[in-house]
């Protein structure tokens, strides 16, 4: 199949998806409207190598003048359109397709959310990263350009009711990548927080791939001995860690709580928040959280379409990574690179005997005294050493 004809297949489900987007609504009004006719701090952005600056003629000719039929999704930055570059285009270009995001000048999302994601992943590559392709910067307009991800976002996949549903290995596959994703900002010479992690910003390639997307909540780590960054707050309901939206104190370990619901929506194949569902389940983490630490109630959450395709040991491994995720003191929570380690050998198909000769780290909680404070956090099992991590490559 062609890559245009693959485009055009996506179209069709992307747009069925438009109308739940509308309800996932985020915190605050998300971000301060900055004037974008003032481009001074886009000065920088040409340092970037390989990151193209497109002319706006030049994006409303692979989109058709950005024509309706042409929309693969929207979002809080805007609407996105499926384009396709080639020489035709600019001498020299490859022939790639394309997702152009245009920023909604009356929308959340601002000049401010624009610069963040040009400057993140102008940066950052990695292979669970979305690359960018290059950006647009004339007069109010703001667009970005990135590589094509044929089978659109993981929330369509696991949400949407005439999707088939997901096997067991594709899910675990997902989770580890989007792991590696969030491993590699936290690993990063200036650590990121990304800061809106959830299943819309999780997408998928051809071979499903995860690579995160929509970097224009990010947010630069603390630095020497900062604990937290002090921010407004901001994300989408159900994936914010507590502690963030009680104090506006983020952290990388606020990343994994909203990673530990991901798992949990992989794991049940329920979202977030669903209020088509009795009060008491209305919150996912609400309702699965007791059963994730107890052996005998804990394979009743998994989803019941995953029935027969993975063991028993495999689920309780997922699940307890899950429960340490989700832990409510922030201390509590694994860092990313442990998230990997623990999730690589859930990748390994098999049996329960099968699974026994795998070592798979597991996450407990440990005092610690300081002084007349109690802390609580949690370390993997000590004969396992912590895996490297792929770092980002930083340009």
């Amino acid at each position: 199949m062609s890559s245009v004809q693959q485009l055009h297949l996506l179209q069709h489900s992307a747009k069925n998806a438009l109308a739940d987007r509308k309800h996932n609504r985020t915190f605050s009004d998300i971000s301060d409207h900055s004037t974008p006719g003032k481009i001074e701090d886009t000065k920088d952005i040409s340092i970037y190598n390989n990151v193209i600056a497109f002319t706006l003629f030049e994006l409303e000719t692979i989109t058709k003048s950005f024509r309706a039929d042409y929309v693969l999704g929207e979002g809080g930055f805007g609407t996105v359109y499926k384009g396709y570059i080639d020489e035709n285009v600019r001498v020299g270009l490859k022939s790639l397709p394309v997702a152009v995001k245009v920023l909604n000048k009356d929308g959340h999302q601002g000049h401010r959310e624009w610069l963040t994601e040009v400057n993140f992943l102008g940066q950052l590559r990695h292979p669970n990263l979305v690359k960018l392709i290059g950006y647009c910067c004339e007069d109010d307009h703001r667009l970005l350009v990135y590589e094509f991800m044929f089978r659109g976002s993981l929330e369509n996949h696991l949400f949407r009711k005439t999707a088939s549903p997901l096997p067991w290995a594709t899910r675990m596959s997902i989770a580890l990548g989007a792991a590696k994703g969030l491993a590699c900002l936290h690993n990063a010479e200036r650590p990121v927080i990304y800061r809106d992690f959830k299943t819309s910003n999780i997408l998928l390639d051809s071979d499903y791939t995860a690579k995160l997307s929509d970097f224009g909540l990010a947010k630069a780590g603390p630095e020497g001995d900062e604990t937290h960054v002090s921010t407004r707050v901001m994300g989408t309901y159900g994936y914010a860690a507590p502690e963030y939206v009680m104090t506006g104190h983020l952290t990388a370990r606020s990343d994994v709580y909203s990673f530990g619901v991901v798992l949990l929506e992989l794991l049940t194949g329920r979202k977030s928040i669903d209020k088509s569902r009795s009060s008491r389940e209305h919150s996912l983490v609400d309702w699965a959280c007791p059963k994730l630490n107890d052996k005998r109630r804990l394979l009743q959450i998994i989803d019941p379409r995953l029935e027969g395709q993975y063991s028993v040991r495999a689920a309780h491994k997922a699940c307890s990574l899950a429960y340490y995720c989700l832990s409510q003191n922030p201390k509590a929570r694994p860092l990313m690179s442990d998230v990997v380690e623990t999730l690589e050998p859930l990748q390994l198909q098999g049996s329960d005997a099968s699974f026994q000769s795998i070592h798979v780290p597991d996450y407990r909680i440990h005092r610690r005294l300081t002084g007349n404070n109690v802390h609580y956090r949690a370390i993997p099992n000590p004969k396992c050493a912590p895996a490297a991590v792929p770092a980002c490559r930083v340009r």
